[in-house]
């Protein structure tokens, strides 16, 4: 069921949002303990608020599921880590909260992810193991792994995510639902637990491109809270949403379409590109030529800025607190020994290590710069598309436990993704077929459409035209 589905429903008096909301409990009991995407759930407070649904608002009743990084006022928010899980709630509400709720929504559910939204495939998750729902024995990606199971599961009606270097599209082409991350300062960061501050994004995952649309403009939008939010009009995403791509121009850049990608995930974005360019699109030859330095820039300011960012969790005012400390140093050393997993430990070591003393001019310093190209690439590209076509994913969805021990090939794998978040442009992942990957058979792929910064409008035009 989609968001507007459930809304006709509630509109035509076929249900009500409390008895919808204990429908879905029913589903989450009986279909999430295979694929372990809920961390936790508050059904009375849900019903609390569905008794006072007002139907005429956009999302007027819609339960809607929460990644377990964002604040949700009297709810725990543990990020997936054991520094969080055993005793923080969070005080206050996010954001995205409020204005989800000002347009009726009911937050719903604490979504797994991977720890403080470091990975791939939620496998860093320090709760439970979230298994994609298309095939159990495969990660559903990450680090939104638990938001977009629980869409492709039916669990969901819809979900939100955070997006640092992939982390809403990714789980989205891999489960096979449709993932958009908004520009950077479109939406409000306020009330999101912060990996790297000036690449986050909190985005919706969603079962169709109208429910994408939807619930981008209901939390879109300028808040003073957020320092890095930008005071621009939100556009109407649904009025042009099914205005097609006839004489759009959309961008194929060729570092996209190199070595490694597996071959059923090229053939079925090639068919969507032939398929755009038969509803009269134009597809045009570009290039993005910084993108071989992507990942090695991403992985020098993300850690640098998740070293800044996660040094307040010091065993003091929140969170883990480590019994019996020799002095406060041994307090901070055994807190954080015990409360972080080892990925996040091994990014907290890189990003203190590119920001230390001798080694910031080498190796941050270079890394900004090399950021400034990139963002310049796609300003140049965009002189000449109205958007840029790709792959989300190198490959579908990997088996558990395949990249066990092997941390650069799980980096490598958002080798597509990240480029947009070091640039603040906007992305959507749409699905776009189904191809056989490592034994397993109809795994999803998606289509990775990227457009200027505030251009969410034109790229969720172009999925839209893809999902059809």
């Amino acid at each position: 069921m989609t968001i507007f589905d459930l809304r006709r429903r509630f509109k035509s008096g076929e249900t009500t949002p409390a008895a919808f909301l204990e429908t879905l409990a029913g589903e989450i009991a009986q279909r999430d303990r295979e694929v372990g995407a809920y961390v936790s759930h508050d059904l009375e407070s849900a019903l609390a608020e569905a008794a006072t649904a007002d139907l005429s608002l956009p999302l007027g009743g819609v339960p809607i599921a929460i990644k377990d990084n964002i604040n949700l006022l009297g709810q725990p928010c543990t990020c997936g880590s054991r520094f969080l899980a055993e005793n923080y709630t969070a005080p206050y509400d996010a954001s995205v909260i409020r204005k989800l709720r000002a347009a009726g929504a009911i937050p719903f559910g604490r979504m797994n992810m991977d720890e403080f939204a470091m990975g791939s495939a939620t496998e860093n998750s320090a709760l439970q193991t979230t298994r994609n729902p298309i095939d159990p024995e495969r990660v559903p990606g990450g680090s939104s792994g638990g938001s977009a199971a629980a869409v492709a599961a039916g669990s969901a009606i819809a979900a939100l995510g955070s997006d640092t270097g992939g982390s809403i599209r990714q789980p989205a082409s891999h489960c096979g639902v449709v993932g958009l991350k908004p520009s950077y300062g479109r939406v409000s960061r306020y009330g999101l637990v912060a990996f790297a501050s000036s690449l986050d994004q909190i985005g919706p995952l969603t079962r169709t491109v109208e429910d994408a649309a939807l619930l981008f403009q209901a939390m879109a939008g300028f808040d003073p809270a957020d320092s890095t939010s930008l005071d621009v009009p939100v556009p109407d995403c649904l009025g042009g949403l099914n205005d097609g791509v006839q004489g759009l121009r959309l961008g194929v850049p060729k570092e996209y379409f190199g070595e490694g990608i597996d071959a059923g995930v090229r053939k079925n974005v090639e068919t969507a590109i032939q398929k755009l360019a038969a509803q009269g699109a134009e597809i045009v030859g570009i290039s993005l030529p910084h993108t071989q330095h992507a990942v090695a820039t991403y992985y020098i300011i993300a850690p640098a800025e998740a070293s800044s960012n996660l040094s307040r969790f010091d065993g003091i005012r929140y969170g883990r607190r480590a019994a019996h400390p020799a002095d406060i140093l041994d307090l901070y050393k055994k807190s954080r020994e015990q409360g972080f997993g080892p990925e996040v430990k091994r990014r907290i070591i890189l990003g203190t290590y590119v920001l230390s003393s001798g080694y910031y001019d080498a190796y941050y310093s270079r890394a900004q710069k090399a950021r400034t190209l990139i963002r310049r690439d796609f300003e140049n590209a965009f002189k000449q598309v109205d958007a840029i076509v790709s792959p989300v994913a190198s490959t579908p969805a990997r088996r558990l436990g395949a990249y066990a021990g092997d941390p650069l090939h799980e980096y490598l794998s958002d080798a597509f993704t990240l480029s947009a978040n070091l640039a603040g442009i906007p992305g959507v992942s749409v699905p776009c077929g189904v191809t056989d990957f490592d034994g397993g058979k109809n795994l999803p792929t998606g289509l990775q459409i990227l457009g200027p910064h505030l251009g969410e409008a034109m790229i969720l035009r172009v999925a839209r035209a893809v999902e059809k």
